[in-house]
């Protein structure tokens, strides 16, 4: 930190010039495809197809036009709802409602460029909801004229080296973090498979309770309400704890809701996160569902939190027989879902079996203890001083 100080003081004591950012380089269109085509050619090609989100494929040289391949390192803007930045040094395109920018200022690091415009993202994202309130979007003219610092290119590159310090540490703590957690999938799935006792179908282990959502027109079921109401979204693969939805004893009176004692164990059966993944959740409140859920209501001799895990230990198996992905909504075909079988021995050996999991469980994914706890330290860490590196006094014109 120190050295940067005594650089910016030695270079730029009267502030740090700003420039637009289309004056720095070339701004890049995209090209035109579709998600599904996305999905269809991406077989681990060379070239990178960037999507909004998260959304990628890595297709073949041959299929994306070679004048909308980017060949040089960039920065990719994702312009719509989340509003955010991708650093690239590969071949790669992008659908072409996104773009990016490839810097050949011989004065500016371009990856300067990008950990300054990651510390306007909340400014942004604003922006973007200003102007569009249905889904946020940015246009070119919001990132073209965004005025970006240029001071001497050594202080750059002094930033970039002490940034890129940190965010190689998080990878590193990251990658062993998923390796931690492997270990813990193959450790769980060998622990069920030990069991010695008799399989029994989901459907025999209690009740699966269904849900909907109370009108939102009818504010008695709402305003006030201290009851939660458990939707898909609030479903992690881990105990649930937060649940944002509340509703009234009017919403349970006047339509069909009713109540989930806890502990209970929800899954996902309606959404098209389930092309992903089954969001499975132990939860531990009394709640309501929406039509999306099913919550079951162990029987007397069933562990919900030994149904968590053994349900958890095939989640993948179990999307890839139960769950359809051939309409616009993803959805559990329930027939097979609840005739699908995991043994069960006794309740004795069911609670041994869920707490030492869950124990195991706690030290991959609490985030109070361990490599998460670190990696979120760091992550703090990291923005605290990427915003105080990339704040300069601009220098008067």
């Amino acid at each position: 930190m120190s050295r940067i100080d005594e650089l910016i003081a030695r270079h730029c004591p009267d502030g740090v010039p700003r420039r637009p950012l289309s004056s720095l380089g070339k701004r890049n269109k995209g090209t035109a495809i579709t998600a599904s085509k996305m999905k269809a050619i991406g077989d681990g090609g060379p070239v990178r197809v960037f999507a909004g989100g998260q959304t990628v494929a890595d297709v073949a040289e041959d299929v994306i036009p070679a004048k909308h391949v980017v060949n040089v390192p960039s920065i990719i803007v994702k312009s719509r709802g989340h509003i955010g930045f991708s650093y690239y040094e590969r071949p790669f395109t992008h659908k072409n409602e996104l773009w990016s920018y490839s810097i050949n200022d011989a004065d500016v690091d371009q990856k300067f460029v990008y950990y300054y415009l990651l510390t306007q993202v909340d400014k942004l994202q604003g922006l973007a909801r200003a102007t569009s309130v249905k889904l946020p979007q940015l246009s070119v003219k919001d990132t073209d004229n965004l005025r970006i610092p240029v001071p001497p290119l050594e202080v750059q590159r002094e930033i970039v080296r002490v940034l890129d310090q940190f965010t190689q540490l998080e990878a590193e703590l990251e990658a062993e973090l998923e390796a931690r957690t492997q270990q813990y999938s193959h450790y769980r799935l060998r622990m069920l498979n030990s069991i010695v006792g008799e399989s029994v179908s989901l459907d025999s282990l209690g009740k699966w309770q269904g849900g909907v959502t109370p009108s939102k027109a009818d504010q008695r079921f709402w305003d006030g309400g201290h009851i939660p109401w458990l939707a898909s979204m609030d479903i992690s693969d881990e105990s649930t704890e937060e649940i944002r939805g509340r509703v009234t004893n009017v919403a349970i009176s006047e339509t069909s809701l009713k109540v989930v004692p806890a502990p209970s164990v929800a899954v996902v059966m309606r959404s098209n996160i389930l092309r992903r993944r089954l969001p499975i959740g132990l939860i531990h409140v009394d709640t309501t569902v929406n039509q999306d859920v099913r919550a079951l209501i162990p029987r007397p001799g069933v562990d919900a939190a030994y149904v968590y895990q053994a349900l958890r230990s095939v989640e993948e198996e179990i999307r890839a027989v139960c769950v359809r992905t051939d309409g616009s909504m993803a959805a559990v075909n329930s027939a097979a879902f609840f005739s699908w079988e995991i043994p069960l021995p006794s309740l004795e050996e069911q609670r041994r079996v869920a707490e030492r999991l869950r124990a195991f469980d706690a030290l991959v994914n609490d985030l109070s203890v361990g490599l998460p706890a670190e990696i979120a330290a760091r992550r703090k860490q990291y923005e605290y001083y990427r915003d105080k590196l990339l704040t300069f006094e601009e220098a008067e014109v």
